[in-house]
């Protein structure tokens, strides 16, 4: 289990180096179906904290501060909520809900119709709360939260880092609750969290060299794609 942990994680830390988003959609799955969806979510945050960290450092120069000020805070604000309402409502429901959403979300990427929609006002601070809100209360907030910033119109390497930093903001709003929450229940499953996290910057190293190759469009098709591969399995994992 510790060395298909971290094989998985290498392919989410690969795959968030490119996209903004994939350590949570991949890793928790794996881990749920080993040690419970609530100690998983948990677990996977520190991976998920430390490869964000590692990749905001280093695509700092690309952050689009403007949409980070709006969408970024309000993403944190709705993660803290999200991680204050963890393990206290269904994750079914919800589960299947965000998956439903993020396949529509890829299907108007594919087609395009996210890049002729630019939200404004209380329309994207809603899409920020959202996205921070379904991350803390069922660990996978980066489909979401790639889905709106699609609608930003953003440059590959602004969108990676940008969203990077918000997830990393979303990060550090509900992993304390996390740690405090699962408790002791962590020390028993440390090495697959090392494993996890050694693969995840394994991955992030890897995939840069992925990013810069890409054109706006076909990132942006890309990028819808990967959210609708999220939507399926989140679905899947509900049902």
């Amino acid at each position: 289990m510790i060395l298909l942990t971290f094989v998985v994680a290498v392919l989410a830390g690969a795959t968030a180096a490119i996209a903004g988003f994939g350590i949570g959609s991949l890793l928790t799955p794996l881990l749920a179906a080993r040690v419970g969806t609530g100690l998983a979510v948990a677990a996977v945050a520190i991976p998920h904290a430390v490869a964000s960290a590692l990749r905001a450092w280093r695509l700092r120069s690309a952050i689009d501060w403007t949409v980070l000020r709006g969408f970024g805070v309000l993403s944190a604000l709705g993660g803290l909520v999200g991680g204050l309402l963890y393990a206290r409502l269904g994750n079914r429901p919800l589960t299947a809900v965000l998956g439903v959403l993020l396949i529509a979300t890829a299907v108007a990427g594919i087609t395009g119709w996210t890049s002729r929609w630019r939200p404004g006002g209380w329309r994207a601070q809603l899409l920020g709360v959202l996205s921070g809100l379904f991350g803390g209360v069922v660990g996978n907030q980066g489909g979401l939260r790639a889905a709106a910033l699609l609608t930003f119109g953003l440059a590959p390497a602004a969108f990676v880092a940008t969203s990077t930093v918000t997830g990393l903001m979303v990060d550090a709003a509900r992993t304390p609750i996390y740690l405090v929450r699962a408790g002791a229940a962590l020390l028993g499953v440390r090495d697959l969290v090392i494993a996890a996290t050694a693969g995840v910057i394994t991955g992030t190293l890897l995939g840069e060299r992925l990013l810069f190759g890409l054109s706006a469009d076909r990132f942006r098709r890309v990028i819808a794609g990967l959210i609708g591969l999220v939507g399926v399995l989140l679905l899947g994992q509900a049902f």
